[in-house]
């Protein structure tokens, strides 16, 4: 086993110095030409919102690789639905499975669509929206003194009438160790406000409340620049990276996820003197 140094942590002064460095590479990259290079497009595809918020979760449950063929898959999933997908959601039974049999994407398969599919229209008939079922789970958890994404995981799936067993590994859990990145995405889409990418349509919880989504890019960078010092990729090290950026920004730290993706994948940098740690 290789022992390797603790990382060094940014201390808050020079978080402070760090800030208008992120800031400028904020500004660079969350602009609208983002859009369509990011499965957040679909989001801006629809005026309703019982479509904007179906095709934004579909999208963010797709999310897995490569931008585009996360795109294209997506895109496909949404022609098989006529791109009506609360229409189609709301109206689904059993014979309209043929019309998901042959997708696939990565280890998604059409039973687990029929799954995720059954347990929103079981939302749709029972809640007046998808945010109103996200709401309920949030305040449910602050009583159960639970992660308010175990608690959506877990009432999410028990609507769905006909569950294969496989389809819960789709939704990530935080009390199975995840980093959740996938949905803390699609809640960035959805609850940041006064963005030129994510649309804000919903109200239930407040930007400065969200995680950010923790991909091996932003890790990366987070380590490099002494934003964490936590080796092991699960919820507990997001939140140490969101405590850091919520340094910099209290009430929108989710708003570094374009700087620190900018650095990792886009080629963006910082100057050298910010680098702490050899990662």
């Amino acid at each position: 086993m290789i022992n390797r140094p603790p990382l060094r942590k940014r201390s808050k002064k020079s978080l402070l110095e760090l800030k208008p460095f992120l800031d400028a590479i904020n500004r660079e990259v969350e602009k609208e030409d983002y859009i369509p290079r990011d499965p957040v497009q679909f989001m801006h595809a629809f005026t309703e919102k019982k479509d904007i918020e179906i095709a934004g979760f579909l999208a963010a449950t797709m999310a897995w690789g490569r931008r585009d063929i996360v795109i294209a898959k997506t895109d496909n999933l949404l022609k098989r639905m006529q791109y009506k997908p609360f229409e189609f959601v709301i109206n689904y039974t059993q014979t309209d499975f043929k019309l998901l049999a042959s997708f696939k994407h990565r280890t998604i398969k059409p039973i687990d669509l029929h799954g995720i599919i059954l347990a929103l229209q079981n939302i749709y008939q029972n809640f007046s929206d998808f945010e109103e079922f996200w709401s309920t789970c949030y305040h449910s958890a602050q009583k159960q003194n639970r992660h308010f994404l175990a608690v959506f995981h877990d009432e999410f799936f028990s609507r769905s009438s006909d569950l294969a067993a496989r389809t819960r590994k789709h939704i990530s859990t935080p009390e199975k160790g995840s980093t959740c990145k996938r949905l803390y995405m699609f809640l960035r889409w959805a609850i940041r406000k006064n963005s030129p990418v994510d649309p804000g349509i919903w109200t239930f919880m407040k930007p400065a409340e969200l995680l950010v989504p923790f991909d091996v890019h932003v890790a990366r960078q987070a380590r490099k620049y002494g934003l964490i010092t936590r080796r092991t990729n699960d919820l507990k090290t997001v939140i140490q990276l969101t405590e850091s950026l919520r340094i910099m920004n209290p009430t929108d730290p989710a708003i570094y996820d374009y700087a620190l993706f900018g650095i990792g994948a886009l080629g963006y940098e910082l100057p050298k003197k910010f680098i702490l740690n050899k990662v």
